[in-house]
């Protein structure tokens, strides 16, 4: 169930941002900062963000889930994919109230309405799918079961996005307040290196701060090993950022700047 999307994002996909790292003055180990499909153009792009193919088939994460609704017919997964690793690298689990969705933002809560009974359940997006024509979103199996779809395997439904959690409640910590989740404002900066030695990436990120501010390092460890991120600049949207990171990419010394938000 991994890496989808669906076609309503503006050509300035491109620029989104929450990165692999790139570059690297380190020992070996190489981030290359480049998504799944390979295309260069989409470098620096967060990795659940950046297009994708599926059977042939091209993807395009939506930038926001604002004002998202759509009816289609929703399918569940279970045991099959128990245990795996869910698109955002959440483990899946069939019993949390999470789902698949081929191009909301990842983390996105939905509602979930089956319009053949009326039951409804609220669910986050962790992973990505289905890819079976004709489906519009792939639950857990306990969402399913509350909205008494497991024995048919599909139903009828209105997913509506709710964003970003912002309150929870006591009872059982189920979110109860959102805001949309938008990938074009919020806190961005911009990443220049990306190192294997943690003594290189403190010594380069010295050197910058003589002459930018915020100059910091962000730990990131993958299946490759761990790598230190240096990164420069502060903005509170993603278009002040990419501008940045294209001055930097124009003068000597930054060959991989590219903006990510933190």
């Amino acid at each position: 169930m991994n890496y989808a999307t669906r076609t309503l994002i503006p050509a300035l996909v491109v620029c989104l941002a929450v990165a692999f790292a790139l570059a690297g003055c380190g020992a070996g180990k190489y981030d290359s900062g480049y998504g799944r499909s390979g295309d260069k153009a989409y470098k620096g792009t967060e990795p659940t963000q950046r297009p994708y193919r599926i059977a042939g088939k091209h993807y395009y994460p939506m930038a926001t889930a604002k004002g998202y609704v759509e009816k289609g017919r929703a399918s569940w997964y279970g045991k099959k994919f128990h245990g795996r690793k869910t698109s955002n690298g959440e483990t899946y689990n069939m019993y949390a109230m999470t789902a698949a969705h081929k191009t909301l933002p990842m983390n996105t809560w939905v509602s979930v309405e089956n319009l053949e009974n009326g039951r409804h359940v609220t669910l986050r997006i962790n992973d990505r799918g289905p890819f079976v024509a004709g489906r519009i979103i792939d639950l857990t199996y306990t969402a399913a079961r509350l909205i008494d779809m497991v024995g048919p395997g599909t139903a009828r439904v209105k997913v509506t996005a709710l964003g970003k959690a912002t309150a929870y409640s006591k009872k059982d910590h189920s979110p109860v307040n959102f805001t949309p989740v938008d990938y074009w404002k919020g806190n961005f900066t911009v990443q220049v290196g990306a190192f294997t030695v943690r003594a290189n990436a403190d010594k380069y990120r010295i050197k910058l701060s003589m002459a930018y501010i915020n100059a910091h390092i962000v730990p990131y460890e993958d299946d490759r090993g761990q790598f230190y991120r240096v990164r420069i600049g502060k903005f509170d949207n993603l278009n002040d950022a990419v501008a940045f990171s294209e001055r930097l990419m124009a003068r000597k010394g930054f060959r991989h700047a590219f903006a990510v938000a933190e």
